[in-house]
């Protein structure tokens, strides 16, 4: 019984889903405008569970280019009516569209010039009625067993939101990294922004041994910068292969005499390398893809290829870089 209620539930709730879109027609196309040619803020309200669906309106506009932050209607009343001006567009919510503390601030809103686009799931309603712009929400009946509690109303609601916010996200051209630039927090944030120049061991810190110079001197300069590995370069810096720790341990089970040998009769030829203007996600990738086994540390060069730095992966992961 209890398995059954939920799927119907769930059932109920996609059918709501399905039914929004044949209604992505003209007046989603109208209520799109409407936002970009407005030049202040989305203004988001609306009481009770609709209210708290306006608030991830709210939220998902902001994130992804359209400034929006929610007002509560009720608290609209007592001053922070304020907060609107003539520039902004209004997205008021209300399934009903007779919600008291909605209705109530429309004649001020109107006064103040600020645009009104109504999400209801009744066309024939007060609210709509003084609409500039109307999108239906409405659904042939709640999840609730009782008929009740909002539920497929408000997941329609939701679902019809970030349809919005993502039309006009694609109309904005917002990229990657303009969404990063919102979100600089947190591994997202991390992912979508930090470079492998910000990463990298450069200068002093970038482990580097001149072409003609024995294994020997190239284990100190691995010793002394501690990141398992040395580029090897040749007068003008240019890149012409790396060492790594692991290949001098495996070379010295065949005697010592191998850290006598020229760093050049040893190294790797064509190791993997990155620019300092990739993505350090990007580096990330390559060092876990590369094939037959995982790389730890890559040089860093730039147009001229160039050794500038080193990354190594525990930089990556110290950053959440993952």
């Amino acid at each position: 019984m209890i398995i059954k209620q939920a799927q119907e539930v769930l059932a109920v709730e996609a059918a709501a889903i399905q039914a929004l879109i044949p209604r992505i027609d003209g007046q989603f196309t109208a209520a799109v405008d409407l936002i970009l040619a407005c030049d202040g803020r989305v203004i988001v309200t609306g009481m009770g569970k609709s209210g708290l669906v306006g608030r991830k309106i709210a939220a998902t506009l902001a994130s992804t280019g359209t400034p929006a932050f929610f007002l509560h209607p009720a608290e609209a009343i007592h001053g922070d009516l304020g907060m609107v001006t003539s520039e902004d567009v209004i997205l008021a919510l209300s399934n009903s569209g007779e919600t008291d503390e909605v209705l109530s601030i429309l004649p001020i809103i109107r006064r103040i010039g600020a645009k009104v686009l109504a999400m209801s799931g009744r066309e024939s309603s007060t609210l709509v009625n003084n609409a500039d712009v109307f999108l239906d929400v409405g659904v042939e009946r709640e999840a609730c067993p009782l008929g009740l509690a909002p539920t497929a109303s408000t997941t329609a609601a939701l679902a019809m939101g970030d349809a919005l916010a993502v039309a006009l996200l694609t109309a904005r051209h917002f990229t990657p990294e303009d969404f990063a630039l919102f979100h600089p927090g947190g591994s997202l944030g991390r992912r979508l922004l930090l470079t492998v120049g910000q990463v990298m061991h450069s200068g002093e810190d970038n482990p580097v041994t001149p072409v003609g110079h024995t294994v020997k001197e190239a284990l100190f300069v691995i010793t002394a910068k501690g990141l398992g590995a040395t580029a090897i370069v040749d007068g003008d810096g240019r890149l012409q292969g790396i060492i790594t720790d692991g290949d001098i341990r495996r070379s010295l089970e065949k005697g010592f005499d191998f850290l006598n040998k020229r760093v050049e009769e040893v190294m790797t030829r064509t190791p993997r390398t990155i620019t300092a203007d990739k993505l350090a996600a990007q580096a990330l990738h390559v060092m876990e893809k590369n094939k037959p086994r995982p790389i730890t540390v890559m040089p860093v060069v730039d147009g001229q290829r160039r050794a500038i730095g080193m990354i190594h992966l525990t930089d990556l992961l110290r950053q959440g870089v993952v």
